[in-house]
This record gives structure tokens, sequence and C-alpha cells, in this order.
């Protein structure tokens, strides 16, 4: 029952949103992930986004599903999830910010564990590394 509530819970209020940063040094963590990633060559906008496989209800799903159940003692949790996807399509350096470090670090294994190959984000036609972000609500009713 937990889990299907957390699922329901994760699936409508996970927001993914367009892009809305034009360089990777305005994002609000950037302090945080330039300790934790390699930002060489990322990008924040491209010509095309990203693409999961089957869409992004089907990652918004799976990431429910991967998600471990933890036990929270406050009613909101606010997660913001950073990761790269890579010129290859490949997932690389998934971090994740916000007001729980166990909620925080349920997100990214979450990611970690969609090892899948996405459709990567092209820029004038080639492929090019890209930061994807989103943030994730999590409600205690």
């Amino acid at each position: 029952m937990k889990k299907i509530i957390l699922f329901l819970g994760l699936f409508l209020s996970v927001s993914v949103f367009a892009q809305e940063f034009s360089s990777v040094t305005q994002l609000p963590d950037y302090a945080v992930l330039k300790t934790k990633m390699k930002l060489d060559d990322v990008v924040t906008k491209a010509d095309t986004a990203p693409e999961f496989p089957g869409g992004m209800d089907t990652f918004k799903r799976k990431f429910a599903e991967s998600m471990d159940v933890i036990d929270v003692k406050s009613s909101k949790i606010n997660t913001r999830v950073y990761f790269i996807i890579e010129k290859t399509g490949y997932v690389r350096y998934v971090t994740a910010t916000g007001d729980d470090k166990k909620h925080s670090q349920a997100a990214e294994v979450a990611v970690r564990r969609l090892f899948v190959k996405w459709k990567p984000a092209t820029i004038n036609g080639e492929p090019v590394r890209y930061m994807y972000t989103f943030p994730l609500t999590l409600k205690k009713y």
C-alpha cells in the first residue's frame, strides 16, 4: 500500500519542466554541481531535447517504480535532481539537492537504476552533453 501511495504521489508531483536556464552557471545549485560533476561543454538548451525511450511519462513511471520507499518526518520535501545525458545517450553524474538528505539520495539511486540509453540532445544536428534538471516534490497526506 505504501508503494502505491508513493508511486501515485511521485507520479503526480514529479514535474519535468523545460530548461529555463541559458547556461549551466545559472542553475540554482551551480556551486554544488561544479564540485560533483564534470561540467565542461554541458548545455541546458538545445535544438532538440534528449528523449527517454517511450517518452517522459515512461520516465516518470519507471523513476517512481525504482525509487525506494523512505520514512520522512516532514510533510513536504523538495528535491531537485540533476544529471548529464552524454553525447552517447547515457546518463552520468547524477546529483540531487534538497531539504531531506535521505530523499535526495533515494532520488539519485532511482535515476542510476534506470540504465537506459536516451536519444541525446542535439545542436545543429550534432549530439551534445545536456544537463537535465527536474524538481521532485513529495507531499505527505
